[in-house]
């Protein structure tokens, strides 16, 4: 099952289930999706093009609970990081930091990089061989970083 259809599928059941908060979020995200067809004009969407907009729903979640934590309206932050860490679910599970280690390991062996002046080449490669998988870019940057200054 594709994961555009587990999310509509748990929409129904939230709406059977008439659990409002979990509705709205993915009302939301079926927007986004429904959005992405109607530009690529295809009858799907693929699952990593889902894993982005989930990754962007959560990270706009993240800054809005923020800034409603900082104007000190504590029901919305909670409501915020709820509907983020619900988000969080259908996430495949975070790569370990060893994961990432070897795969810039690998990157900086097959450029031949030589220093910290090979960072975007190796975060490129990186990235790319990663892609799909639940990499955190600030962890993976701040490892190839200490690795290249190692070098």
């Amino acid at each position: 099952m594709s994961l555009q259809q587990k999310l509509y599928d748990d929409l129904k059941q939230a709406f059977k289930d008439k659990k409002e908060p979990d509705l709205s979020t993915l009302r939301l995200l079926k927007s986004d999706i429904q959005y992405e067809l109607t530009k690529t004009g295809e009858s799907s969407v693929p699952d990593e093009v889902i894993l982005q907009l989930i990754k962007k729903n959560i990270a706009r979640r993240r800054e809005t609970a923020e800034e409603y934590k900082k104007a000190g309206r504590e029901d919305l932050y909670l409501k915020e990081t709820s509907e983020g860490d619900f988000l969080q679910t259908y996430l495949p599970p975070s790569l370990p930091e060893e994961d990432i280690r070897a795969a810039v390991q690998s990157a900086i062996s097959s450029i031949g990089a030589k220093g910290p002046s090979d960072m975007g080449k190796v975060m490129g490669k990186v990235m790319a061989d990663l892609k799909g998988k639940n990499a955190e870019g600030s962890l993976v940057s701040s490892v190839v970083k200490s690795m290249l200054s190692a070098l």
